[in-house]
């Protein structure tokens, strides 16, 4: 009776422990294969292996390597910043002319012949101010994210023009080619601005998934009110999640000013849709309350690919916004379908 008696505890916890241990495995499993940002995986290693089976010399070439990664490089490091905005269920519409505003305060200063580092932080600044100017306008006064990014979408591309006196600044002073190694140098074979989007993707996405920053993104994308009654400071947090598309905006700019080796005010021109949609591919809801770091960097690495595969397939560039556009549709579809079952 007793060896029957202290046997039995063994093998049940023993039984107990597989049960748990399988229903882990599984629910990892099936959280797995319901995330989006795991698809837009599969599909970009699909069609890199498509186009390396199909155009083997000129698509697998290491050049080619080098400027997709590059490529969509700027676009990943602003859709970490717009992920933020989206996740409180708002939106940006005014990076793109962000970018255009801080690469003309960039080149002005570099032009003038001030340290590049100052260039830098001037550009951070101003991207911050553009972000907070938004983000007041949304979290304090109440006004609709739509509208306020739209009209400073107007209002920094009209400064980006009256500042550069609608000229293209090539000329960066005595400290130009140090600030053109930053944007345009690389490491390792890679680029620069690709390591840069590596170390921002890791940090953002530790703070959208383990800090209490984070935790109140997600909060007030699900439900603002709840979120204001428990004690989230909803106001701060959405004025903070607008400085940091702003900033996040301004690094972008000054890693292609630096490529480049020139400032347009032109810079960013339809950005803003290219961001949006990485971010929604990528499995960011646009009502907010779901989102990552990794979905967004996939979703610009998607839609660079695309671009660059119609390229190599001899396709015309006009059609490149059609597939972006049906990629974007069926991201949104396949949200629809993964929240119907909680319905």
């Amino acid at each position: 009776m007793l060896t029957q008696s202290t046997a039995t505890p063994t093998v049940a916890s023993h039984a107990a422990v597989e049960e748990v241990t399988h229903l882990r495995e599984r629910s990892l499993r099936q959280k797995m294969l319901t995330s989006q940002s795991f698809w837009v995986t599969v599909a970009v290693l699909a069609i890199i292996i498509v186009m390396t089976l199909y155009q083997p010399a000129a698509f697998a070439s290491a050049d080619n390597f080098f400027n997709i990664t590059r490529n969509f490089a700027f676009i990943g490091i602003m859709a970490l910043g717009m992920t933020a905005v989206i996740l409180t269920g708002g939106i940006d519409l005014s990076v793109g002319s962000i970018m255009g505003l801080v690469g003309v305060v960039c080149g002005l200063l570099l032009q003038a012949g001030h340290h590049w580092a100052l260039a830098i932080g001037a550009a951070l600044l101003a991207g911050a101010a553009a972000g907070a100017a938004n983000g007041v306008l949304i979290a304090y006064v109440g006004l609709p994210s739509f509208v306020v990014t739209l009209g400073m979408l107007s209002i920094a591309r009209s400064l980006a023009i009256v500042l550069s006196q609608n000229k293209i600044i090539y000329q960066l002073g005595p400290y130009g080619d140090a600030f053109d190694a930053i944007g345009g140098g690389d490491m390792l074979g890679v680029a620069n601005p690709v390591w840069l989007l590596v170390v921002m993707a890791l940090v953002f996405g530790y703070v959208f998934n383990f800090t209490a920053w984070g935790r109140y993104l997600f909060a007030i994308g699900g439900n603002e009110n709840a979120s204001r009654l428990t004690g989230v400071p909803v106001k701060r947090i959405k004025l903070e999640a607008y400085v940091v598309s702003g900033v996040t905006a301004a690094i972008a700019s000054v890693m292609i000013v630096g490529w480049q080796g020139s400032a347009i005010n032109a810079l960013g021109t339809g950005y803003e849709l290219r961001v949006i949609a990485s971010t929604v591919i990528g499995g960011a809801s646009l009502i907010g309350g779901e989102g990552g770091a990794f979905g967004a960097v996939m979703g610009a690495a998607l839609i660079e690919v695309i671009r660059n595969s119609l390229l190599m397939a001899g396709v015309d560039s006009n059609w490149q916004g059609t597939f972006v556009g049906l990629f974007i549709v069926l991201a949104v579809l396949l949200q629809r379908i993964r929240q119907r079952p909680a319905e």
